[in-house]
């Protein structure tokens, strides 16, 4: 992996709320989870959230996918292995 990859991956794991957020759909596995699941979970409101999935999406952490009105996010675990290798 590249060190500027490797860079982008870490500042935008240091929002704590990004943080959060990687972790719950970690433990979510691929099925992920839809944003407005996620922000019930964290109890965040959406436009805060939606400022934070762009972010980790941006870094490639998180895919998204669109469901009908819905937009689900699932963790890209593999980046995160190729980072920690």
């Amino acid at each position: 992996m590249k060190k500027q990859t490797a860079t982008q991956i870490f500042e935008s794991l240091s929002s704590g709320i990004r943080l959060d957020i990687f972790r719950l759909l970690v433990k979510q596995g691929p099925e992920g989870l839809v944003a407005g699941q996620i922000a019930t979970e964290l109890d965040l409101p959406n436009t805060n959230l939606s400022f934070h999935l762009k972010a980790l999406t941006h870094a490639e952490l998180l895919s998204m996918e669109q469901e009908g009105r819905f937009l689900r996010y699932r963790a890209n675990i593999p980046l995160m292995l190729d980072l920690i290798a």
